[in-house]
């Protein structure tokens, strides 16, 4: 996606440089900043601060960490200690352990001297898989929106709600639920987004309204428990949100709060889909709801605001007295009985264990 009209990826490595960069998310949506990851404790850092999030970016990133440890070593018991940090930087998106397993199968069987360039390619390979499963998700959710906008008589924008950021940012380029609004806003179908501020980290304020925005999609923020109110007010024509992490038979694990917009969206009629690329489903797990574990980050979050003074400096707030104690749960799950539709890069399917299957029966990727 283009920032300025300069096309930016969310990671990349600039030829045969021995570092790769990142666009540092935490400092969005008031200053733009490139950041070097030249380590991977650097990979790793930016996973648990998220500097980079998402799940797909978060996987991409682990993927190219590989590439910066193995410049350090390349024995096997190095590959060992990188898959266990790296691992342990995020609990949740299932992204970041497939990509650690799809390098450790790669590294393992192969001699040391080789390991390196071989890691590289894979990690180029996961990013540039990344940006076309994610660009198919797109062509996919945009015939849901072009039937939302004939289903209202080819009068006025379609109005879409969003919880949390899952956009080009949250993954190599296009994103997940933000790639139909992108196609079918480009394809020339009048679309408006509401975007749901996303507390505590504020990622729909922060991120998912700043590219919005760069793209020129018309959109509105609005606080979180504003949702429900505009369904019941006809506000909202469908939901489109993200997913960390899919069990196999169709349940969500996504930011905090999805789980209370999916509620209010089965409660007033309205669909609600959410949108995944096929390395996010964890064929593992059946059950989300109890068996996913749930990520519990630094009451920090809760405490303070991040944002811009009137003097144009950017600083933090805090909110709370400092007597209150404050719990920070990162995600919630969303039952597959709310979800009216997965959008995946081979489809959409029914958010059942036999519409998930029915896709993915065969391995053979349908976007290259």
């Amino acid at each position: 996606m283009k920032i300025g009209g300069t096309a930016y990826r969310s990671i990349w490595r600039e030829g045969e440089d021995k570092s790769v960069k990142i666009i540092d998310q935490t400092r969005l949506p008031h200053e733009f900043r490139i950041v070097e990851l030249a380590t991977l404790d650097d990979a790793a850092h930016a996973i648990s601060t998220m500097r980079v999030r998402g799940a797909p970016l978060i996987g991409a990133t682990a993927a190219y960490g590989f590439c910066l440890g193995l410049l350090e070593k390349t024995d096997d018991h190095a590959i060992h200690e990188m898959s266990r940090k790296l691992i342990a930087t995020r609990p949740t998106a299932v992204n970041l352990r497939w990509a650690v397993r799809e390098m450790q199968d790669l590294l393992w069987p192969m001699p040391e001297e080789v390991r390196l360039e071989a890691a590289w390619q894979k990690a180029a390979l996961i990013a540039d898989e990344d940006v076309a499963i994610n660009s198919v998700i797109g062509d996919h959710g945009v015939p849901l929106i072009r039937a939302a906008f004939e289903k209202k008589g080819g009068k006025g924008p379609v109005n879409i709600l969003t919880h949390c950021n899952a956009g080009w940012l949250a993954t190599v380029d296009w994103g997940t639920a933000l790639s139909p609004i992108y196609k079918a806003h480009d394809a020339g179908i009048p679309v408006h987004v509401w975007v749901d501020e996303t507390r505590p980290r504020n990622q729909g304020a922060h991120l998912t309204a700043w590219e919005l925005g760069k793209h020129g999609v018309p959109h509105t923020l609005i606080v979180d428990n504003a949702g429900g109110h505009l369904m019941q007010e006809g506000l909202v024509d469908l939901c489109i949100t993200g997913t960390d992490r899919t069990t196999a038979s169709g349940d969500v694990c996504n930011k905090i709060g999805t789980y209370l917009k999916a509620l209010a969206a089965k409660d007033n009629g309205i669909p609600f889909y959410v949108a995944l690329p096929g390395p996010t489903i964890d064929w593992e797990m059946d059950q989300g709801v109890g068996s996913i574990p749930i990520e519990r980050r630094d009451s920090h979050e809760v405490d303070y605001v991040r944002g811009l003074d009137a003097a144009g400096n950017v600083g933090e707030v805090r909110i709370s007295p400092e007597f209150t104690s404050s719990a920070n749960y990162a995600f919630d799950v969303t039952p597959a009985r709310l979800v009216t539709g997965l959008i995946t890069e081979r489809g959409v399917a029914p958010a059942t264990k036999e519409g998930l299957k029915a896709l993915y029966s065969s391995s053979v990727p349908v976007f290259s």
